[in-house]
């Protein structure tokens, strides 16, 4: 199998297309030619210095990353862009990314792995960008308190010994949750308009704050990182159901 074979697969899997006028990440194969042969692909949250070169020392033919190189354009290959983009080509390692296709997957995404491991029901997909979708909704097995719900994820997300911090402002139970991960508060009033108890997202702006204590919501920052290893590890199987050896590298920012 060759890199454009396995890009063209996930693509159709993550109907990439569908996300490409509202992406600043060019989705898809990034760096490397189509017809490499690959045998095996590492799998990561961010294509940085680190990772590529985890990457390339694991023997690693492709790696498959949440977060990509290019935003919205890269007009230099100098410095950090140089540092990143050199390795690739000198250890031929190809590049693909996956990011808001990978976070609103229903299945595979992001979201989909944080309501995964809170066991929720009733889900739907949430989190609307330009007609397309990048989280989930659902509700909890049985009621829970929000220092319940954050001992959970704080237990079984990689925080990178980070807490995980909490806008305490919602009911005293919740049932209805709205997930969009990484940096989703700008989802808080679309979260309040479903009726949702608590937004569980990444990371936090400054003004989340007053607007969660005047519309009564919950909101828990567990983690930019944290909240986004979920898709590369679903597409990690993926990718080892069709044959191929895989690696996947761990590399928590605590952010």
């Amino acid at each position: 199998m060759n890199a454009g074979d396995i890009a063209t697969r996930l693509d159709d899997r993550l109907d990439t297309e569908a996300y490409a006028d509202i992406d600043a990440s060019p989705n898809g194969l990034q760096v490397g030619p189509a017809n490499q042969p690959v045998e095996h692909v590492a799998f990561a949250v961010d294509a940085a210095v680190e990772t590529i070169d985890r990457a390339s020392e694991a023997g690693a033919d492709l790696l498959v990353t949440h977060h990509g190189i290019v935003w919205g354009g890269m007009e230099r290959v100098t410095g950090t862009n140089y540092r990143r983009v050199a390795p690739l080509i000198d250890d031929d390692l190809a590049l693909y990314v996956a990011h808001l296709p990978l976070d609103g997957h229903q299945s595979l995404g992001n979201a989909a792995g944080v309501a995964d491991l809170l066991d929720l029901a009733n889900r739907a997909p949430f989190g609307s960008m330009g007609g397309e979708y990048i989280g989930q909704h659902g509700t909890l097995p049985e009621p829970r308190t929000v220092s319940d719900l954050t001992n959970t994820l704080e237990g079984k997300l990689d925080t990178g010994g980070q807490p995980v911090q909490v806008l305490d402002f919602g009911p005293s139970t919740i049932e209805d949750v709205a997930i969009v991960t990484g940096s989703g508060v700008d989802w808080l009033q679309e979260a309040v308009e479903t009726d949702a108890d608590v937004l569980i997202t990444g990371e936090g702006k400054q003004q989340a704050f007053h607007e969660a204590r005047e519309q009564g919501i919950h909101v828990i920052l567990a983690g930019h990182y944290a909240t986004e290893t979920f898709g590369v590890q679903s597409l990690q199987t993926v990718v080892e159901d069709w044959g191929l050896e895989t690696t996947y590298i761990d590399c928590p920012t605590g952010l």
